[in-house]
């Protein structure tokens, strides 16, 4: 095992994996930018190197710094988290000619699954349902052409890269050409790579995922799935495991599959292999990430599996400790993103320093956090900025869990998701894991932001939100309710006020 870790990353997954670091006796190295210079992963880790100004272009996006830091500080791996590099197969091939273990897959895999039109000829050669599609596309003629024989609707997609940059939906040949430039401009602003393939549109699926670990012994097992299906604009925001909506053989199938496409790509470390299923029951392979996922924390809650630990252990030789029989689900557990948007006016960004933390506790509840009363959210990042996650004996126990955590958390500062969860957690169609991945889009805004408050115990908790956050946040208690909250009153939430 490595003594010295450095962890390519910042916010809430640099402090998860400085967790485990620490909990195996590894010191570890931050590395940060200039926003970052009091944030919490640096006061979590051993050592802490600045690596640039706050634009991630200069800073955690610069492989020379980061790789610099590591050899400054003597550290022996890099683990990437999510985002920034951890993705980046130029970057994972630079670490190890520097003579440090990537904590990941190696760069040749890496660049086979990061190519959606690679991954999809390699799915295929497994004999895994793959949606009905082409090769990359180069003009707008040769789409037309295609479209034909595949359907409408259908999706333009970048071969690089992912989270909806490059993706258009085409309802009808009128707009196919249009749309195709778009997507390969936006593409090639993205990624670097103007590249685009055409996939026939499923209509109202479910994104359900297999997280596979594998050795470098040449064993691969997947641990289980997660539900997906709760995003927005392709974004995920709350996501599942188990999924509800498999059944014991369409879950062995999903799951074979997800192994026996790792293994033909000679894969090793954590990845995740994700898939849509149709209504009907039907799953098509969509793409394989070549990281650890933000949603990784529900795997663990339902396996007992500490996912950095395995993947730590991997990158140093180890064989994976058991086999695919020895994993069984324990349980339910959920995650939700907290991120620092205004759910009422469209998931806009929403900065500013956190003047008051108050995280969920009690049974079941576990908080992944990057951030801390004090904490400035700046603009240069993702806006997530916190995970809470909730694990119980069955979906019954985990949603009543959520309600009450999402009751209690307490944040302000800026705007975040944890409104959008209050009024989703209560919807009968999510109760009921009646949903797909464009539930979101088509009922939050027309439905449930606007529905107001009916029910006795969502009056109880405006008083109670109310009066916590008057006691606890001198902001309020010496300004008053911010005048941009009457904008949450017309929705309806005043129960939320404090998570603003």
């Amino acid at each position: 095992m490595f003594d010295k870790v450095l962890i390519a990353n910042r916010g809430e997954i640099a402090v998860r994996i400085a967790r485990t670091c620490r909990d195996l006796g590894i010191r570890t190295v931050a590395v940060f930018s200039d926003a970052d210079r009091q944030s919490l992963h640096v006061r979590m880790c051993d050592e802490a190197v600045r690596i640039g100004p706050a634009p991630s272009s200069e800073s955690y996006l610069v492989a020379e710094a980061i790789l610099a830091a590591a050899k400054q500080t003597g550290a022996q791996a890099i683990h990437p988290g999510y985002g920034f590099l951890a993705e980046n197969a130029a970057f994972a091939r630079l670490t190890t000619e520097a003579g440090l273990a990537f904590i990941g897959p190696s760069s040749a895999a890496m660049e086979l699954m990061g190519d959606k039109a690679r991954a999809r000829e390699m799915a295929e050669r497994a004999s895994v349902p793959t949606v009905p599609g082409t090769p990359p596309i180069e003009d707008a003629a040769a789409a037309s052409a295609a479209a034909e024989a595949i359907g409408f609707p259908l999706l333009v997609k970048a071969t690089a890269g992912g989270g909806g940059k490059g993706m258009r939906l085409v309802e009808d040949a009128a707009a196919l050409p249009g749309l195709f430039d778009q997507a390969r401009s936006e593409a090639m602003a993205s990624f670097g790579n103007p590249a685009v393939i055409l996939e026939k549109f499923i209509e109202l699926p479910r994104h359900i995922e297999f997280q596979i670990v594998a050795d470098h012994h040449g064993n691969v097992v997947h641990l289980l799935e997660r539900e997906c299906s709760v995003q927005r604009r392709h974004q995920k925001l709350i996501e599942e495991a188990p999924s509800s909506f498999l059944d014991e053989e369409l879950r062995s199938r999903m799951g074979a599959a997800a192994v026996s496409l790792a293994s033909e790509a000679s894969y090793r470390n954590a990845g995740t292999v994700e898939f849509l299923v149709d209504p009907d029951r039907n799953f098509y392979f969509l793409e394989m990430n070549t990281r650890l996922q933000v949603e990784h924390p529900v795997t663990e809650l339902i396996t007992g599996i500490d996912l950095v630990e395995l993947q730590l252990e991997i990158a140093s030789g180890a064989k994976l400790p058991f086999v695919q029989a020895d994993i069984k689900p324990r349980g339910a557990a959920m995650e939700l993103r907290i991120t620092a948007e205004d759910p009422f006016d469209n998931f806009v960004p929403s900065g500013g320093r956190i003047r008051y933390l108050r995280e969920a506790e009690g049974p079941g509840i576990r908080n992944d956090s990057g951030i801390a009363t004090g904490s400035e959210v700046t603009p240069h990042y993702d806006p997530l900025i916190a995970k809470l996650i909730v694990a119980g004996d069955d979906r019954q126990q985990v949603l009543a869990r959520a309600r009450r955590a999402v009751r209690e958390y307490q944040i302000d500062g800026v705007f975040t998701t944890l409104p959008f969860f209050s009024r989703m957690l209560r919807d009968d169609r999510f109760v009921a894991n009646a949903i797909d991945v464009s539930f979101v889009d088509r009922h939050w805004m027309s439905e449930m932001a606007v529905a107001p408050i009916a029910r006795h115990e969502e009056l109880l908790e405006v008083a109670l939100a109310a009066a916590a956050v008057s006691k606890a946040s001198p902001a309020i208690r010496e300004g008053g309710v911010p005048a941009e909250s009457s904008r949450w009153k017309r929705f309806g939430l005043e129960d939320q006020l404090g998570n603003r």
